[in-house]
């Protein structure tokens, strides 16, 4: 009997800076299993990767890009990195980390004069490399970048229009990057208010929505000695339990092990894709079940309207 519909798989691609490179590798298994992707839904990282692979990159390619990214003069002499040593600091000697603690202060302090540590220009740079000079309407793959409006605090989908532009509003991490002025609004880091695009995939027709988590879990161990570490801790907590209500609309949760590390830790780009590969081949049986009862649903529905027309 001919299917009057078919299932659609979509894609949400959470934030977490460097962490998300893990999409990455999540990507690699999709392709390799052969599961099809309609729709891709993405948050600040998860926009930048899932913008590329719609658009036409393969995971191998995005790969490798990453590399050469990394590698780069461009890359290792740029404010990111110096970010990385100051704020990702692991398995340093002394000297090493009280220079990381005076950098962390020194940005710091210029939180308190600019709207953002880093311009938009450091970032943009980045983005060029991985994104071309497309319209989101000409991606192979139907995609949806998320920002947040810092003036009325809405959800911005961008659907249309420029995608390196798209994902640069979507990207800019709240203190971090400065945000971006787009008319009247003023765009911010899509993770403010959805960390894991699920409910964007959704409304765009997916049957069945995949969620790829990558942000770090909540730490049982730390120490709150001051006021800024409260304030942190805080914003943590509600951003937990956002992702939470987020992902329980979602049918499978994948969750790369991102090892707690900091965004910026980008120098850990070939782990990262390892741990997407590790989480999504583990989450191929759930997958497989979801699409089976999808089909077994649908096929019953077909079924149900063709004996309604011969009534």
């Amino acid at each position: 009997m001919k299917r009057l519909f078919r299932k659609k798989i979509g894609l949400a691609l959470g934030g977490g800076g460097a962490r998300g490179l893990s999409h990455i590798g999540v990507l690699k298994i999709f392709e390799k299993e052969g599961i099809p992707i309609d729709i891709i839904a993405g948050t600040s990282i998860g926009a930048l990767v899932g913008g590329a692979y719609a658009c036409g990159f393969s995971p191998d390619k995005l790969e490798i890009k990453v590399e050469e990214f990394i590698n780069s003069e461009e890359f290792q002499s740029s404010a990111v990195k110096s970010m990385a040593k100051a704020f990702g600091r692991e398995g340093e000697t002394l000297t090493e980390r009280v220079q990381g603690f005076l950098k962390n202060q020194y940005y710091l302090i210029q939180m308190l004069f600019r709207p953002g540590i880093l311009s938009t220009d450091h970032l943009q740079s980045m983005i060029n490399y991985f994104i071309p000079d497309i319209q989101i309407q000409d991606c192979r793959i139907p995609f949806r970048a998320i920002a947040t409006d810092l003036m009325t605090g809405d959800q911005i989908v961008f659907s249309n229009g420029s995608l390196r532009q798209a994902v640069m509003a979507s990207s800019a991490v709240p203190g971090a990057i400065e945000p971006m002025r787009y008319g009247e609004k003023l765009l911010s880091d899509g993770g403010i208010v959805s960390l894991i695009p699920v409910n964007v995939a959704r409304k765009e027709g997916a049957d069945i929505v995949i969620a790829v988590a990558v942000d770090r879990r909540l730490r049982t161990d730390e120490e709150f000695k001051t006021a800024k570490d409260i304030y942190y801790r805080a914003c943590e907590i509600t951003s937990d339990k956002l992702e939470k209500y987020e992902l329980a609309e979602a049918d499978v949760v994948i969750r790369p092990d991102v090892m707690n590390l900091h965004w910026t830790s980008f120098s850990r780009a070939i782990d990262l894709v390892k741990e997407g590969e590790k989480a999504a081949r583990e989450s191929l049986p759930i997958i497989q079940e979801k699409r089976s009862f999808i089909s077994s649903v649908i096929n019953m529905l077909n079924i149900f309207k063709s004996a309604q027309k011969n009534l």
